[in-house]
């Protein structure tokens, strides 16, 4: 009897043996992506057409490698989408050097503000303060920029930021969401070069401010350097002659641990941003936000397959 008892013993504690090898070979609770041993890529962006096209070309990329992918697009402002990166509610965003030099870390805007300085900053500080790594950056740079038109700024004589700041009292100024509160915004502005108190400024969505502008409902607004309507409209981008600005090159921001564990995410990501040129970057912005109104999704899946990285 007691040998029986011993034996139902011994067999109840290598059944368990037997379902704890199993539980721990199938990554236990993990979600089925992780069983099959890759995770799921919670992928965020702000909420303006090349954070959306951006967002596009990393997510397909990605599922092309056998990653599952969260779409997380049009989060937010930088400081929703940076908190979401902190909070793991996202794994990885593309952010913009600059924004993360002066938005995020607060650091000095009077040094001599080159690329590799703004970059290495970034990268340096975001690992040891949050253990988020920064990737390669683009080679295109997305920096703000003031556009008017062609008549506007023949009437008023504008060429730099600093004529703006001295003629705009007689100027109607069209921003954008958060322009009036960033320090590389409006504030900043005042601040490096005095003035810009403009006869009127209204608030105008991304995705309409160049609507704003050609209607005559504004003489002057804040784009960026990629923006396709720069071009298309033949507007005249004002020089930043103080030298405001840093560099804003697109350097995605990803959690240190998830990249640890699988760099080649770091890899794919990487092979995409070193083809975003300037006159790319501003092309594929353009088939979404121009007259064909193309969907980010679709701009993307055919910029990727162009480029062979999606079949």
């Amino acid at each position: 009897m007691k040998n029986r008892s011993t034996r139902k013993v011994i067999a109840g504690l290598l059944m368990s043996v037997v379902v704890l090898l199993s539980a721990c070979s199938s990554g236990g609770s993990g979600s089925s992506s992780e069983q099959d041993g890759k995770p799921t890529i919670k992928i965020g962006s702000k909420t303006f057409t090349e954070q959306y096209v951006l967002g596009e070309l990393y997510a397909q990329a990605l599922e092309e490698k056998g990653f599952k992918v969260d779409r997380k697009l049009n989060l937010g402002d930088t400081l929703v989408v940076f908190e979401a990166l902190k909070n793991g509610e996202v794994d990885l965003y593309p952010e913009y050097s600059g924004t993360s030099y002066m938005e995020i870390l607060k650091e000095d805007p009077s040094k001599e503000l080159t690329s590799e300085f703004v970059y290495d900053t970034v990268k340096k500080k975001y690992k040891e303060n949050w253990d988020i790594d920064t990737l390669e950056q683009t080679p295109f740079n997305n920096t703000y920029v003031l556009v008017t038109s062609d008549a506007i700024a023949k009437k008023h004589g504008l060429q730099t930021l600093s004529d703006v700041a001295m003629k705009a009292p007689e100027l109607n100024f069209g921003m954008v969401p958060a322009f009036a509160e960033r320090d590389d915004g409006l504030p900043g502005l005042k601040k490096k070069y005095g003035g810009f108190e403009f006869k009127s400024s209204k608030l105008f969505d991304f995705g309409l401010k160049y609507q704003a502008l050609s209607s005559g409902q504004v003489d002057v607004t804040v784009g960026t350097g990629t923006d396709g309507q720069i071009a298309a409209y033949k507007l005249v981008v004002l020089k930043d002659d103080k030298g405001l600005w840093p560099p804003y090159h697109v350097a995605p921001q990803i959690r240190g641990e998830l990249l640890k564990a699988y760099p080649e995410i770091g890899d794919i990501i990487n092979g995409i941003d070193k083809l975003l040129t300037d006159e790319v970057m501003s092309g594929l912005n353009w088939e979404v936000e121009g007259d064909k109104k193309r969907e980010p999704k679709d701009v993307a899946r055919e910029f990727l397959k162009e480029h062979g990285i999606v079949k």
